[in-house]
């Protein structure tokens, strides 16, 4: 270890035996992030992207050619027909948002198959005791959701009964929001929209694809659903974007999603980039690598932390369908002291003591470490939860392992420290 950090050293060699555990789990790791670089550059070639790409727009952006690329560049490397990338989606939430009231009207139906949406999306579609002003209940779009299986997996059969034409929306989220199910891969969305639209043809299969890009090799746009969403500063940024999101799927849906983000009839054709392009190729160009950077990170800290007696989920072993790693600390005054060191591994803030707080969105306190290049950016090594049981961690994030990976260890550090775990 670099002196500057004082780990113990029965921890760094508990570090040592987990890492030569999850060997083989890395080398899967790493051919799809192979894979999933070359198809980013296959995407940049076939666009032919260019210097002249990066100049800065302003005002209505009127022929931004380097914005129009872009979106050419995304579509392909997320095997979508199309896709709509802007600086200006100001977050992930904002970006399924435009999306849903672009696609859903008055009178439609929308079903979650994935049991309830995280707690920020619940405003939006206006659930019970979260009905926010200008939801889309406000607007008679209607809700409906169906339970996942006690296992966390999705419930296939209920699907194949509950799905009918009278739903105009399939919504799929493909992580697990602060909730300890297992994240859904690619072949099981696949399954979910092909039980949709067997059950009702004209149906949108939407899937929230946050956390989930190029951790696999194949997105679900490719494997049967009609449009799916995301934030630039998680995956598909490569913790360069400064802020952004995407919407990719059928032309014909991000077409509408279009008018919704500006106006109808301009739709696409507007908006200015105000020189932000650069950092968006070059984010879009690093995603792949940067994503799988942040899987071996989760991939350590659940070896690590189980062999320091946490319940974790998933396990080290387990295939990976997102970048989020749980770590239940069952205690308050753990989960706290978890963060602070995570946060003591950042190369921004480092020296910043994160506390509980209210958080717009969250029913109760929410703690958050992340000492960020970008405010927010999930992608970076970060940790939160909202304050209340299991007392777990949502880990997520690394820029590169080796950093990730101290992160982890500073975190069991403070633990250790606090007299909170016990060697």
């Amino acid at each position: 270890m670099f002196p500057y950090f004082s780990i113990d050293p029965r921890l760094q060699e508990l570090s040592r035996q987990a890492e030569e555990e999850i060997r083989p789990q890395f080398e899967k790791i790493e051919e799809v992030q192979r894979y999933n670089q070359q198809k980013m550059l296959a995407a940049f070639n076939r666009a032919g992207v260019s210097e002249s790409h990066f100049a800065a727009s302003t005002g209505y952006g009127y022929g931004d050619r380097g914005r129009d690329v872009l979106d050419e560049v995304y579509a392909y490397a997320l095997g979508a027909e199309d896709a709509l990338v802007r600086y200006n989606f100001v977050s992930g939430t904002h970006t399924l948002t435009v999306a849903l009231f672009g696609l859903l009207r008055p009178g439609d139906k929308m079903l979650c198959v994935t049991g309830t949406p995280y707690d920020t999306i619940q405003g939006v579609i206006g659930l019970p005791g979260r009905e926010e002003p200008g939801c889309l209940k406000e607007f008679g779009i209607g809700y409906e959701e169906l339970d996942l299986l006690p296992d966390g997996t999705p419930d296939y059969g209920a699907m194949e009964e509950k799905i009918t034409p009278a739903y105009r929306m399939v919504y799929i989220q493909r992580s697990r929001g602060y909730s300890l199910r297992p994240s859904f891969s690619v072949a099981e969305i696949e399954k979910m929209a092909r039980i949709a639209k067997k059950k009702a043809p004209d149906c949108i299969v939407f899937v929230d694809n946050c956390y989930g890009e190029f951790v696999e090799k194949e997105e679900p746009t490719s494997h049967g659903a009609d449009i799916m969403a995301g934030s630039l500063i998680k995956n598909p940024g490569g913790g360069i974007a400064p802020t952004g999101g995407y919407i990719a799927g059928r032309r014909d849906l991000v077409e509408l999603c279009s008018y919704r983000l500006t106006t109808p009839g301009t739709g696409r054709e507007i908006g200015c980039t105000l020189g932000h392009n650069r950092e968006l190729f070059l984010g879009a160009f690093h995603a792949p690598h940067v994503a799988g950077e942040a899987v071996k990170t989760a991939v350590f800290a659940a070896a690590l932390f189980q062999k320091l007696g946490y319940g974790i989920t998933p396990r080290p072993e387990e295939d990976r369908h997102d970048i989020i790693q749980v770590v239940e600390l069952e205690k308050r005054e753990a989960l706290i002291a978890f963060c602070r060191g995570v946060q003591k591994g950042a190369p921004v803030d480092s020296f910043v003591v994160p506390e509980p707080s209210p958080m717009p969105g969250y029913d109760c306190d929410v703690i958050m470490a992340a000492g960020a290049f970008t405010l927010g950016a999930s992608i970076e090594l970060s940790a939160d939860a909202p304050l209340r049981e299991p007392y777990a961690a949502w880990m997520q994030g690394g820029l590169n392992y080796h950093s990730g990976q101290l992160g982890m260890l500073l975190a069991a550090q403070e633990l250790l420290d606090e007299g909170l775990l016990r060697l």
